[in-house]
């Protein structure tokens, strides 16, 4: 492959072994870098110290070479923007927060899950979506719109100084309540959505000192010139969020490609407890990547 301007990513997760739905996507990262003459980085997003284990890691590996993906830099392969494993990153995303917070895009929040589960399961008045709109409670999502339980008053003195930092605390983005935020997807069109409405304030680093999803995903695509990002329609919402750390951190918005998902025989979208359509099952089954990457499987917009 040769090098161009074009700098795509493929960024598994080891949490458990691929599906069908990651092959489908991570096949269409490879055919759009390979089609631009650029460069393929495979990033290992190994943050969640709970559910991460190296041996999906592995075969994660394994399973996208089987499949006749290639990359050209990765933890594999070394590159320019090493190391390629996400919880050897950990600087990287230290400075990016250090930055929201010295900006004052940052306060603390001491809410726990049941405390969220608590405010949100209480009555409250609901409005109906305006047409063409994103609910908040979209199934896509995993992260509801966050009550604002310690959000500060916008009076309230910022907090722009590790020296006054609070331990054993998640760290939250305040959004811009009412903020229109659009991006033309280069698959599914044109997406919007409302700060505030459509998702809230989000957290970007958790209480045992683990940044999030959102934060390393924008701090890595920075830092390692990623100028086009192929992922799953679960992770529209999260660009919209992307944009706005972007602008605060002062980085380029990459292009974004979101792949149709797919469902299960019950219309639901897979995930990696469908151990019967994981990638080393259907291996096992003696199945080709040609029958994987053709199979004639339901899929969702």
């Amino acid at each position: 492959m040769s090098e161009s301007g074009y700098r795509g990513r493929l960024a598994p997760s080891p949490t458990g072994y691929l599906h069908v739905g990651h092959a489908r996507t991570f096949w269409t990262a490879w055919q759009r870098a390979r089609e631009a003459g650029g460069t393929l980085v495979m990033r290992m997003e190994d943050l969640d110290p709970d559910r991460s284990r190296a041996a999906y890691a592995d075969a994660a590996l394994e399973d996208l070479r089987w499949l006749g993906i290639r990359w050209q830099e990765g933890p594999d392969k070394g590159g320019p923007f090493a190391p390629y494993v996400q919880s050897r990153r950990h600087e990287v995303y230290l400075d990016a927060w250090q930055k929201l917070l010295r900006h004052g895009y940052l306060y603390p929040c001491r809410c726990s899950r049941k405390d969220l589960e608590s405010a949100l399961a209480a009555p409250h008045e609901g409005g109906s979506a305006a047409s063409g709109a994103h609910s908040p409670q979209d199934p896509l999502d995993d992260e509801p719109v966050y009550p604002g339980t310690c959000r500060p008053p916008l009076s309230a003195p910022l907090i722009t100084s590790e020296a006054d930092l609070k331990e054993g605390v998640n760290w939250r983005f305040r959004v811009p309540d009412g903020e229109k935020l659009w991006f033309k997807d280069l698959n599914l069109g044109i997406q919007r959505y409302v700060a505030g409405r459509d998702f809230g304030d989000f957290v970007v680093w958790r209480r045992d000192g683990v940044p999030s999803y959102q934060l390393a995903c924008v701090a890595d695509d920075a830092a390692m010139g990623i100028t086009e990002v192929v992922r799953g329609a679960d992770l529209l919402k999260s660009t919209a969020r992307q944009i706005l750390l972007n602008r605060a951190l002062d980085f380029d918005n990459p292009a974004w490609f979101h792949c149709s998902l797919i469902v299960d025989q019950n219309g639901r979208r897979l995930a990696k407890r469908h151990d019967a359509l994981s990638l080393r099952v259907l291996r096992q089954r003696g199945l080709t990547p040609m029958n994987i990457l053709s199979a004639e499987l339901p899929v969702e917009a």
